[in-house]
């Protein structure tokens, strides 16, 4: 097992180009052609984490927070940043942090905050646009459900909860082959009519890559004629925080409580009550002051996140109930996300959950 088996798995569930731009995932510290002797997932990569990790043997920690945001001009030591990336190389500990590209996918740190409340009907709350591409192609009659396919394996064709997605409409296709080719259907020289398929399908601009190797394995035609373009059209699938239904209607009082327990939390900062039932709730791991108004958009009767500034409570405005439940709080449940990721892809392989607490902020009660 290579660290890079690690990193791959990992970003077939978010992939880097869905962090933002501030933001530093990725391979910090160590090589990726490393042999792995095993995992810690943790939420941040401190100098005790390190520790740990070496304690166990594992020479990889999989961390949602970078330990490094910008560039290091010294590594002297002279604060928790630098203790950690000199303890880190001097034992050959590879760092991989999987930030907010894992916040911006449905299936990452909001989606299982959800889980904790047992949400049901869940959406992005800010889905990103500019996302997507479409894809055309023109392929044989006979062989367009072979590209079909193969285009669809590679990742193409979702449209929101629907997957195998295409449109395709049949024409004639003309093309002469030059000397120097191997036509697959016509002779040289000769203008060739046949009867083809322009198939579209949408796919994730990450894909790209993937979406052109496969349609270009296998489509018959020695020189495929494909176009893509890209779409302004959300894509549901990813973006920002994420809101969805409590399985039954409850009070302001006991929702708060539900979700205490949930989060094992010391104390909520909430906004005044609304006196009204609750249903709907938006969350966002983290700071997510930034989506207070999303939130009021959809008519979420709770807001949770984290981080949230004085007069930005303020941004409420009687429509919602905010509720700050801390950073580490919020985003507790990242190390047992990473864990079940890695334990699912790699299952006989040493994966563990750190037993180190990183929360810096202590509350007395």
């Amino acid at each position: 097992m290579k660290i890079a088996d690690i990193i791959n798995a990992l970003e077939n569930i978010a992939p880097p180009v869905l962090q933002e731009d501030y933001d530093n995932a990725g391979l910090i510290t160590g090589n990726a052609k490393w042999d792995c002797t095993g995992v810690l997932c943790s939420l941040d990569a401190t100098e005790n984490i390190v520790d740990e990790a070496k304690a166990l043997n594992c020479n990889l920690v999989v961390a949602h927070h970078p330990i490094v945001f910008k560039g290091l001009k010294k590594i002297t030591g002279k604060n928790y940043v630098e203790k950690t990336i000199i303890n880190a190389i001097k034992n050959d500990i590879a760092i991989y942090a999987i930030h907010t590209n894992l916040d911006n996918v449905i299936e990452g740190v909001n989606n299982k905050m959800a889980d904790k409340l047992n949400l049901i009907n869940r959406k992005i709350l800010l889905p990103k646009e500019n996302m997507l591409m479409k894809l055309y192609t023109f392929v044989p009659v006979e062989q367009s459900e072979k590209v079909r396919a193969a285009m669809f394996n590679a990742g193409a064709g979702f449209i929101g909860k629907y997957s195998e997605c295409s449109f395709n409409a049949e024409g004639k296709g003309t093309f002469k082959a030059g000397d120097d080719t191997g036509p697959f259907v016509g002779e040289k020289n000769i203008l060739h009519e046949e009867n083809e398929v322009k198939v579209e399908v949408v796919f994730p601009s990450y894909l790209r890559k993937n979406i052109i190797d496969a349609l270009i394995k296998v489509h018959p035609y020695e020189e495929p004629a494909y176009d893509i373009i890209s779409l302004s059209n959300e894509f549901v699938k990813t973006g920002s925080g994420l809101f969805g239904e409590l399985e039954k209607e409850t009070t302001e009082d006991e929702f708060l409580v539900m979700l205490k327990n949930a989060f094992h939390l010391t104390v909520i900062r909430h906004t005044e009550l609304l006196q009204k039932p609750v249903k709907k709730i938006a969350l966002c791991g983290g700071a997510g002051s930034f989506l207070i108004d999303k939130a009021i958009a959809v008519n979420a009767d709770f807001y949770i996140t984290a981080d949230v500034k004085y007069h930005e409570f303020f941004d409420a405005n009687n429509k919602t109930v905010i509720a700050d439940i801390g950073h580490w709080e919020s985003e507790q449940f990242t190390i047992e996300l990473l864990h079940e990721v890695l334990q699912a892809k790699f299952p006989n392989f040493a994966v563990l959950k750190t037993k180190t607490v990183t929360n810096p902020v202590r509350y007395f009660v």
